[in-house]
């Protein structure tokens, strides 16, 4: 099963370059953005329930989807841009093994046991 989700988020993770290759930007805005939704760890700095809120909300795809329809909606592809990272992030991390936190500890994850 954890093979299965992981090539699932990887096939998706594929799908947000595809769709960051529609935009008119530069190709190096993808490799040098796609990192930039980790900084919500700062949150951890105050305690972990914190940590885990902020990682959380910047680590759901919904928040990727939501913005990047708003951009495509309103045409505004500075938000397609917003949503495809946050999106591809979120993907990446997923493929990687990294879940969504838990309020007790950064390393504590939804995808730890599976």
């Amino acid at each position: 099963m954890k093979t299965l989700l992981k090539t699932e988020e990887l096939i998706q993770f594929l799908g947000a370059i595809y769709l960051f290759s529609r935009l008119n930007f530069a190709w190096w805005w993808f490799p040098a953005l796609i990192l930039l939704p980790d900084l919500s760890m700062i949150g951890y700095v105050v305690n972990p329930a914190v940590g885990a809120v902020l990682y959380n909300l910047v680590h759901h795809k919904g928040l990727g989807i939501v913005i990047g329809l708003l951009g495509l909606m309103t045409g505004n592809q500075n938000l397609m841009l917003v949503g495809i990272i946050l999106f591809a992030h979120s993907s990446m991390d997923r493929t990687l093994g990294y879940g969504l936190k838990y309020f007790d500890s950064f390393k504590h994850t939804s995808l730890e046991n599976l």
